[in-house]
């Protein structure tokens, strides 16, 4: 099972594999916002578990385990995202996304899934639940959550 942070390795790695013909280590670094010897250790791990392929000052390639792993990872991603979006908080959908995606289930993750499917194929319901959304809001302003 991938801990956490090798989760956003891995989806990173999978991120750029689309858009990147060669990855490196910085890139990783870069966008996660971690030092290199934090992605070398995290990249042997995914190497030893069968995820990429990987060889100090090479190029990272992912294996299908990896592509299959990754691209999950990316949608759940998205999908928390757009459940954020669908419920209308008012938060930073990345790093709320962030916050969530490593401690939900696969089948809460399914859930929210078909929820937020719901939404968009029923405006007229989630026109109505934004507009009781935003009276709800109003009423408790002075209540403090975090």
């Amino acid at each position: 099972m991938l801990s956490p942070s090798l989760e956003d390795y891995l989806e990173e790695v999978y991120r750029l594999s689309l858009n990147k013909k060669e990855i490196r280590n910085k890139d990783i670094a870069d966008v996660l916002n971690v030092s290199m010897p934090s992605v070398v250790k995290g990249l042997k791990k995914l190497k030893s578990m069968g995820y990429i392929k990987y060889e100090p000052y090479e190029g990272i390639e992912l294996l299908e385990k990896g592509k299959r792993k990754g691209k999950f990872l990316v949608e759940r991603n998205r999908i928390l995202r757009q459940f954020v979006d669908v419920i209308g908080s008012n938060c930073d959908e990345k790093a709320e996304a962030e916050a969530m995606e490593h401690y939900l289930c696969i089948s809460t993750i399914k859930s929210i899934e078909k929820l937020v499917s719901f939404f968009t194929e029923n405006p007229e319901i989630d026109k109505k639940f934004r507009d009781y959304n935003i009276e709800s809001i109003l009423e408790d302003d002075d209540i403090e959550y975090r």
